[in-house]
């Protein structure tokens, strides 16, 4: 625990009060003990206050939609457990026998659940301006790089958008093929252009993800650089 103690402060200059709440926060629900669910649920709302302000002062003349959409993007699971790993903070975590055998200190769900319950827990620990100041730090980076909103459409939306503005029909998706075992499954499906006479193809592991890479390949092929 003193390891995990040392890291926090070396890394986000924070050091607790009540060293049971870091520990709890630490906490995954497969080990014994108090579990960082209910921390996970406090610091999810921080969180999302946070950012909210954050992004709304960022940007003073977005639509409450782009500013959902923004908000979004900074704290879904992929961004929390991406910012969970570059701290390190996999390897201070708290697991049971089973998730540290499958690499559960590197599942995405738990970084970012783990990273919510030490927001939630520093709340608990220090109040509201503590917990703001280190949401703040975490994010500092993301939030300098924030980008427009209107980049984070997805392919299919920023495909369909440009092909309306054009006056074109709508590229039109088919399965092309479904390979490997039940839990393991790969798509691939293909989008076509009709007036333009063009097709792209993409692969992946859900129908859906396959469709977005498929347009987002046909965006590359109709703006180049500017897709």
């Amino acid at each position: 625990m003193q390891k995990a103690e040392s890291w926090l402060y070396k890394t986000l200059q924070y050091r607790f009060e009540d060293a049971g709440l870091f520990n709890q926060a630490l906490t995954h629900r497969s080990a014994s003990g108090r579990n960082n669910e209910r921390l996970e649920f406090l610091g999810d709302a921080v969180l999302d206050f946070v950012i909210s302000e954050a992004v709304y002062e960022a940007r003073p003349d977005a639509s409450e939609g782009d500013l959902s959409k923004l908000r979004s993007s900074l704290v879904k699971d992929a961004t929390l457990a991406e910012l969970a790993a570059t701290l390190g903070l996999g390897e201070f975590l708290v697991l049971g026998s089973g998730e540290r055998k499958t690499g559960g200190h590197r599942r995405e769900s738990i970084l970012a659940d783990a990273l919510e319950a030490i927001f939630g827990a520093v709340f608990l620990d220090s109040g509201f301006e503590a917990s703001k100041e280190l949401i703040e730090r975490v994010f500092a980076g993301r939030l300098e790089a924030l980008p427009e909103a209107g980049d984070l459409r997805d392919p299919k939306t920023r495909l369909q958008e440009w092909l309306q503005a054009q006056k074109l029909s709508l590229p039109e998706y088919d399965l092309i093929e479904v390979t490997g075992k039940a839990h393991k499954q790969r798509f691939e499906v293909s989008c076509t252009i009709r007036e333009k006479q063009d097709v792209t193809r993409g692969i992946a592991t859900t129908r859906r993800k396959a469709e977005q890479k498929a347009a987002a390949d046909m965006l590359v092929k109709l703006l180049g650089d500017n897709a």
